[in-house]
């Protein structure tokens, strides 16, 4: 019946496209924070491989354990070439690695599901600027003021630093010099997204980064995605890193948990003209000032239906334009997203193991090594 459904959508949604404007409407860059309560662990999250981390003041914490079978879990593409990234990298330096991180992120996300949002995002966020190096965990200093944590697209939004620092810590303890901050950020990205799917999304996440020296306000402002990227920028900005259109729309469901501020869609609501389902965009009226300002700008969950929990609503949300942002939008503006979107939203389970290999792929973006890299002692400040 399912299948049945999304075929008869996919020719109709392929027809509207047809006679819509050439893709090039506003994409939104991946972003997520999720409101509300976890009263339950995920039902299948690896062991000794599956780590956990996410924002928000959370020391060394204890979580419970649970595991997947590897044959349950998600194939995942090698790392790029010329990384050492592998699966259990810390098995014999630190083997309480990953679980010391899973703790940290447990703990978190037990007192604010939105931190594991937060986490996600940071993954990318750190990702996209730098390679996957920490960089974006780096504080201000007098010789660099302006780092990427303060840039525009992260600050004062970006969430989960303190639980990266409550892991950094903790791990400090029982083998300092080992762990890299990159690697926790990958570790409490993997985790969050098993917490959130409820262990739909349950994969291994290599590891082995080393941890940038170099933090630039401007470079976030250069390669992280704005949401009035029209798609064929937002393709654009991708595969800049390697990423492809299915890696765009797979990771676009993200926006399925989480919370914006009202000053990000507001472009979107009456009387400016746009596809929003007319009874959403009124509600959205209801909670939203006419002028946000940064006194007066509410957040609103991206997802009304399941704001809590990482699944696949999010693409059928935007089949009935009940999505936020115009870059959204955009994923229906072309033949081949929109494909991609009526897959996500009806092929059962398909989503959840694309998701889990974007995130891999993801992770290893422009690794450091040797010559540019190092272990971090403190997460937010480069080694002397």
């Amino acid at each position: 019946m399912a299948n049945t459904l999304a075929i008869v959508i996919l020719f109709a949604s392929l027809g509207a496209v047809a006679s819509q404007a050439p893709a090039a409407a506003p994409t939104e860059s991946f972003q997520g924070s999720s409101p509300s309560d976890i009263s339950s662990p995920p039902a299948a999250a690896p062991s000794d491989t599956f780590g956990s981390s996410a924002p928000g003041p959370s020391p060394e914490g204890s979580a419970p354990s649970t595991s997947t079978p590897p044959s349950a879990m998600s194939p995942i593409p090698p790392p790029s070439a010329g990384t050492k990234l592998r699966v259990g990298f810390y098995r014999r330096s630190c083997p309480r690695a990953e679980k010391i991180v899973r703790a940290a992120v447990w703990k978190a996300l037990s007192k604010s599901p939105v931190i594991g949002a937060g986490l996600i995002r940071l993954h990318f966020h750190d990702c996209f600027v730098q390679g996957c190096d920490a960089s974006v965990l780096l504080d201000p200093t007098a010789s660099n003021p302006q780092p990427e944590k303060l840039s525009p697209p992260n600050f004062p939004s970006l969430r989960g630093f303190e639980v990266i620092d409550a892991a950094k810590k903790a791990l400090e303890k029982v083998c300092p010099g080992k762990v890299s901050c990159a690697d926790i950020i990958a570790f409490a990205s993997r985790d969050a997204s098993s917490i959130l799917s409820r262990g739909r999304i349950s994969f291994r996440m290599p590891a082995g980064r080393l941890d940038g020296r170099v933090s630039l306000s401007s470079e976030a402002l250069q390669f992280l995605p704005p949401p009035f990227f029209n798609l064929s920028q937002l393709i654009g900005s991708f595969k800049a890193k390697n990423l492809d259109v299915d890696d765009l729309v797979v990771l676009s469901g993200a926006h399925t948990i989480g919370v914006s501020h009202c000053s990000s869609f507001t472009d979107r609501l009456p009387p400016n003209p746009s596809n929003m389902n007319p009874a959403f965009a009124t509600m959205l009226q209801r909670k939203c000032p006419a002028n946000p300002n940064i006194t007066n700008d509410p957040t609103v969950v991206q997802d009304i239906v399941t704001p809590n929990r990482l699944d696949t609503r999010y693409y059928t949300n935007l089949l009935k334009h009940n999505v936020l942002f115009t870059s959204d939008a955009a994923l229906l503006t072309s033949r081949r997203t929109t494909r991609k979107v009526l897959q996500n939203a009806f092929i059962p389970r398909r989503w959840e193991r694309k998701f889990a290999r974007a995130m891999v792929k993801m992770a290893a973006i422009e690794i450091k090594t040797a010559a540019n890299g190092e272990i971090r002692n403190m997460c937010r400040v480069v080694n002397n």
